[in-house]
């Protein structure tokens, strides 16, 4: 029997609790890999790319099913041969990305079926080898975090150097020695603590058209949950699920406005606590009381 929060005829809503503990959950490369942060409020931030990354990975190594839980988007993946796959499965003529409509919508129903991430976040595909575009029905907000967060820098050395020039010592036009290195320096930056607050939408009208089934939507609750034990490195030191709770519609369309409902979870800083360090420093607070008509909230993680 399909529970409610896997129904995928249904609209979902739902808000994503995590926590970071002496690491970088999301580092900016355009910032020397900072940990991201808003720079008024100096909040954390985490982009629903990096989750949804996490996901896939997650999902490629423990739920992969060929020809229907393939992941599309991943590390090392070369889209258009994707495509071509495809194409060729299908026995269908590629004229580039200008191509016949049939061809397409057949195309995209094939990337649909085989590609887990693409029926559920979506995808553009109008590439050289085009299999046109599909609309997530699953979606994301940034993450942020419900207090700032302090960055610190902590310099690193490395007791070997990386080619035989840096070893060398040679004698400079002025008789000194030179060169000679015994290692390399390098920066690591971290949180010491970050609890981030994401929320959710699931679209069935958009999961009709791409061919979400009850499965799906159990795997992606699973992800949010176990993904972060996949994804362990010393860089992001210790990350983990902290809450998932799910508001479900008895209906398609909806039964109340999903601000509405994510203003029924909160996370706030105990009185006494200046500097938080732990999950424990803060108060859950979830009221289910009189939830709108046609609306159940399932916890998931508490």
């Amino acid at each position: 029997m399909t529970n409610i929060h896997t129904n995928p005829s249904l609209r979902h809503d739902f808000v994503f609790l995590f926590e970071v503990v002496d690491g970088n959950p999301n580092g900016d490369p355009d910032a020397g890999n900072l940990p991201r942060r808003d720079p008024l409020t100096r909040q954390g931030l985490v982009t629903d790319v990096c989750i949804k990354h996490k996901v896939r990975e997650w999902v490629a190594e423990y739920h992969f099913e060929a020809g229907q839980r393939e992941v599309y988007i991943r590390s090392g993946a070369i889209l258009n041969q994707q495509h071509r796959r495809i194409y060729d499965a299908k026995g269908l003529n590629s004229t580039g990305s200008k191509q016949d409509r049939s061809t397409i919508i057949s195309a995209r129903q094939a990337m649909c079926t085989t590609f887990w991430d693409v029926r559920m976040f979506g995808a553009v595909m109008n590439t050289r080898v085009n299999a046109g575009q599909v609309r997530g029905p699953l979606q994301l907000t940034l993450g942020r975090s419900i207090d700032e967060v302090r960055v610190i820098n902590l310099s690193l050395t490395r007791c070997a150097v990386t080619i035989e020039e840096d070893a060398e010592v040679k004698v400079g036009a002025d008789g000194k020695m030179k060169g000679g290195k015994e290692g390399t320096m390098a920066d690591k930056f971290i949180i010491p603590y970050g609890l981030y607050l994401m929320y959710g939408f699931y679209s069935p009208a958009w999961a009709q058209k791409s061919g979400v089934s009850a499965d799906d939507l159990d795997i992606f609750w699973q992800a949010l949950d176990q993904m972060w034990s996949y994804d362990r490195s010393e860089t992001r030191g210790r990350m983990s699920c902290r809450g998932l709770y799910v508001f479900s519609h008895n209906s398609p369309t909806g039964n109340a406005k999903a601000e509405q409902l994510f203003g029924r979870i909160n996370a706030r800083l105990r009185a006494e606590v200046q500097y938080p360090g732990n999950f424990e420093d803060y108060e859950v607070i979830v009221d289910d009381a009189d939830l709108p008509e046609g609306v159940t909230l399932t916890r998931l993680v508490v």
